[in-house]
């Protein structure tokens, strides 16, 4: 078969590769003369821009996959391919999208005619060689239509039609508010370990044990072993963590339906504070023990 990739970033980029080895013929655009050098290099086909992209597609319908950063970003291109394409034509938004904008994008495109799935996608940068696990969303014909790809992206179980549109990126929402926690858990029990009073502990060889019939074993945990391979007490990473914004909003469709969520909650509030340098509430609680207790405080160094 034949797709149109937006974004050949390290995501887009990889799934170009795969289904480029898979036989299927892919027409990409990026901005950035690397990437796209990239897939030419894979013979694939590399354009600039989303129309030259739609231009250079030569079976119908034609399939385009938006691989860019959710919001206003994603909005763009969805509304610039809805210019070239056709009745009958697919769009796929592969991104992080919030699954109330994919309804939206949904019945924007059912307008014009054109087909729309959403497809909440996980494996990062190791779904080239692992497959990605696709959370999609949409009408079934649609989904039937392009499952031949989605099939080749996937590995051997990590497809699945999860309903309606919006719904693979609610499915996707969820997936990344767990994980935020699983992340969360691991790195606390290490920083524990870190700290025990057994300072030889050999953090790698404790992922490793743990891999191997314990009831905490993951493709996570395989990764902190990696990590702590490549730089055992993590001297080169700074502590600072980024969200990409599903935590946001699965703590969010908590708080909407009223499920206790501490735990991803929690998560997430740690991800903020890895981004203070010098956390202003602590400040607070510094201040306070003092002034009821007479506890000491550490004085910040003076600047000039």
């Amino acid at each position: 078969m034949e797709m149109g990739i937006v974004g050949l970033g390290k995501m887009g980029g990889n799934m170009a590769e795969r289904l480029i080895r898979r036989g299927h013929r892919i027409v990409g655009s990026d901005p950035n003369e690397a990437a796209r050098q990239r897939l030419s290099a894979l013979q694939g086909v590399a354009v600039s821009n989303v129309k030259d992209l739609i231009d250079r597609l030569e079976q119908t319908p034609k399939v385009v996959w938006s691989m860019v950063p959710a919001g206003e970003i994603t909005d763009n291109v969805i509304t610039e391919a809805a210019q070239h394409l056709r009745p009958g034509d697919i769009v796929i938004d592969g991104g992080n999208s919030r699954y109330t904008d994919s309804q939206r994008h949904y019945a924007f495109l059912k307008e014009k005619g054109i087909r729309f799935l959403d497809a909440g996608t996980s494996g990062g940068i190791w779904g080239l060689q692992e497959g990605y696990c696709l959370m999609v969303g949409g009408d079934p014909d649609t989904f039937q239509a392009v499952e031949p790809l989605l099939r080749d992206l996937a590995p051997e179980g990590g497809l699945l039609h999860t309903g309606p549109a919006g719904s693979g990126h609610y499915v996707k929402m969820v997936h990344n508010g767990i994980e935020y926690a699983l992340m969360q858990a691991y790195a606390e029990g290490f920083e524990i370990l870190k700290a025990s009073p057994y300072p030889n502990l050999d953090l790698e060889a404790i992922c490793n044990l743990w891999q191997h019939g314990s009831v905490v074993r993951s493709w996570l945990l395989e990764l902190a072993a990696r990590a702590f391979h490549q730089d055992p007490n993590l001297e080169k990473i700074e502590g600072y963590v980024e969200d990409s914004g599903e935590g946001r909003w699965t703590v969010m469709e908590s708080i909407e339906h009223a499920v206790p969520a501490p735990v991803i909650a929690l998560s997430l509030y740690m991800r903020f504070r890895s981004r203070q340098p010098d956390s202003f509430s602590a400040k607070v609680l510094a201040a306070l023990r003092n002034q009821f207790g007479g506890h000491p405080v550490h004085l910040a160094d003076k600047h000039d």
